[in-house]
């Protein structure tokens, strides 16, 4: 299970899809048992009622709502029968704890929510009396209520809002959300901009052009944002002119257009720039965008023959939010297991785990980052598959009819422990880094500044090779799916072969992720100035700046979900061309495998090596031409003496 040994192996020979065997098998048991131990935990918080509790509710002595309930040792009012009490009320459900994300407030199984506000003690008294409904604590019988001296302590904080219980868990939750102004302020906001929903489909639907549609629009997007300027300019003097004539006083309105016209003026002058800079970027690199326009060239190609290349992301996404739901799902059952502990400051009880079984929520903590990551590398490695089933194909008309099935039922077949082992290696490497980003955050002005400087440090170290390891398990897959070995001796290959290639690997990675930035850009650009459009004629919206930045958030992630894929075939692609130059020549016998497209490139390289090595033999023949001069005029007259 170790990584790389030191024993000296023969030299690797590239034999492409031709042999095919289990690789890692030692860590595909690993993982399935670290699976297990996951699966453990959920089985264990619904043996012990962790689940249930949950799903139910449970009141401030222990006692599951709707269940008769055990008593618990040392708890009072524990271990009554709730059968017919089936949703939790909290007596102040607005005293919310953000840092400790529960609410401070006794709870109690009650048998029926508040249907209305209830603004006096009376108003309980009266909704005990005709419901049944007991809304304090369980010793204070509902028909004493207004005269009980308790009532102060153990009934809930008058008024009383209006709840409703959630559809699968009982709480009884107030109508009127503005206790939970909070937490509801941001999705408010998100939900009230009707122009939402078209801004994100433009966002998705401008992910088509790359560089020549960035700069057309660039330059467009510039035009239309000075003449949306000019243009809102007139308006608002036309405007001001108008009212001035109406009236001599002052109007504070007038404020807001100015603030319009400036807000348009600063679009636009950053526009510009960034305009200027791309195009200078884009005339200084052109000479080394043309080396990866062949590369790009044949990933094109590629996702014309595999289009099912487009639905990597959402699979990816969809395995990640199920697996997200169920960690999610089991990490509240977790809050809610263990033994009952009487907490000596509020008197109330609370679940905790105990002794060892504290460590199970590290060990789930885990397996939310190596499954994560597991569920990532199955992707890279599918795609890679599909790439190299394609690039050593000789007759593309002879492709697998489902090429990334068939990479899918390989990695299944073969490769799910090189899959874990390097998704293994990223999780030892980010959880680090997580626990430095925690330590920093809690800490946050209390260090002094060179513990400060040391935290970040370490923490960008260790973001810098969690990224160089990505890219190697990246490079280390596709080295599998072509040779069928094993993790280290493919990373181990995969790092050689990049070393040879060092020039190119920095200039296309440079260039292409340069490229792909840019489109990312682009589906960003697009989604602002649809969005930019969109506000300009709602002349009384005042805040454009929130809603323009949640909708190019949202574009980029769109962006980068479906780019990162393209981003993986032209790593694929680099890797197999360097494979293919390396150990071919274009002779019978060692053909390449590469496209036309690749194929031209390697012959303009050829030409060029060829031009320069005439030239340097050019400079070198004026002494040769010297010197065979001097002995030929030497020759006649040593023959005349």
């Amino acid at each position: 299970m170790g990584c790389c040994g030191s024993a000296e192996r023969p030299k690797r020979e590239w034999k492409p899809l031709e042999d095919r065997s289990c690789t890692d098998l030692p860590w595909f048991l690993l993982f399935t048992l670290f699976l297990v131990g996951m699966c453990g935990i959920c089985g264990f918080t619904i043996a012990t009622g962790g689940a249930a509790r949950l799903v139910f509710g449970y009141d401030s002595y222990g006692n599951t709502c709707g269940q008769r309930n055990e008593p618990i040792e040392g708890v009072r009012l524990s271990g009554l029968d709730h059968t017919d009490r089936k949703f939790v009320f909290f007596l102040d459900p607005c005293n919310i704890d953000i840092i400790q994300r529960k609410i401070k407030s006794m709870a109690l199984c009650v048998s029926q929510c508040p249907t209305e506000e209830l603004a006096t003690y009376y108003d309980l008294k009266r909704f005990a009396m005709i419901n049944g409904s007991e809304l304090c604590s369980y010793e204070l019988p509902g028909h004493k209520y207004p005269q009980l001296p308790e009532r102060f302590e153990k009934c809930p904080k008058l008024p009383v809002p209006e709840s409703k219980a959630l559809p699968v868990f009982n709480r009884c939750t107030p109508v009127d959300i503005s206790c939970y102004a909070k937490f509801a302020e941001a999705v408010v906001t998100f939900v009230s901009d009707n122009s939402m929903l078209n801004r994100l489909i433009a966002g998705v639907a401008a992910s088509k052009e790359i560089i020549v549609g960035l700069c057309l629009l660039a330059l467009g997007g510039t035009s239309v944002l000075w003449w949306l300027y000019i243009d809102y300019r007139m308006t608002m003097n036309e405007t001001m002119t108008k009212d001035l004539r109406e009236t001599e006083e002052p109007n504070d309105g007038m404020k807001t257009p100015k603030d319009h016209a400036q807000g348009l003026l600063i679009y636009a002058v950053s526009a510009t720039v960034f305009t200027g800079i791309l195009l200078l970027l884009m005339l200084f690199m052109r000479k080394r965008v043309a080396l990866t326009i062949a590369l790009f060239h044949v990933a094109g190609k590629v996702f014309i023959h595999l289009p099912l290349l487009a639905l990597q992301p959402f699979c990816t996404f969809l395995a990640l939010s199920l697996f997200w739901v169920y960690w999610i799902m089991v990490l509240l059952f977790l809050g809610t297991t263990g033994n009952p502990e009487k907490n000596e400051d509020t008197g109330l009880v609370e679940f905790r785990l105990t002794g060892a079984l504290q460590y199970m929520t590290w060990y789930h903590a885990v397996g939310l980052i190596w499954i994560s990551e597991f569920i990532l590398a199955c992707q890279q490695m599918t795609v890679a598959g599909a790439v190299v089933t394609y690039y050593f194909t000789r007759d593309k008309t002879k492709l697998p009819v489902t090429p990334i099935l068939s990479s899918v039922l390989r990695l299944v077949r073969y490769h799910l422990g090189t899959v874990a082992k390097g998704s293994f290696i990223i999780t030892l490497v980010k959880i680090p880094r997580l626990i430095l980003m925690y330590i920093h955050n809690q800490l946050k002005g209390k260090e002094n500044a060179c513990a400060r400087c040391m935290l970040k440090t370490c923490i960008c170290c260790l973001w810098c090779l969690e990224k160089c390891l990505n890219y190697l398990n990246q490079n280390a897959y596709a080295a599998t799916a072509i040779n069928s070995t094993s993790f280290c001796n493919s990373a181990r290959d995969a790092f050689m072969i990049l070393v040879e290639n060092a020039l190119r690997v920095a200039t296309i990675n440079t260039i292409g992720d340069f490229v792909l930035f840019l489109g990312k850009i682009l589906i960003m650009t697009c989604t602002a100035f649809a969005g930019v459009l969109a506000l300009n004629y709602q002349r009384d919206y005042t805040e454009w700046v929130l809603p323009l930045i949640i909708v190019c958030l949202f574009a980029f992630l769109v962006a980068h979900c479906f780019l990162s894929i393209f981003e993986i075939v032209v790593d694929v692609l680099f890797l197999c061309f360097a494979i293919d130059t390396k150990y071919n020549n274009g002779t019978p016998g060692r053909e390449f495998y590469m496209d036309k497209a690749l194929m031209e490139f390697v012959e303009n390289s050829r030409r060029s090596m060829a031009m320069e090595e005439r030239g340097r033999s050019k400079r070198a023949c004026p002494k040769e031409e010297v010197e065979l001069t001097e002995v030929k005029t030497m020759a006649p007259g040593t023959s005349s003496a």
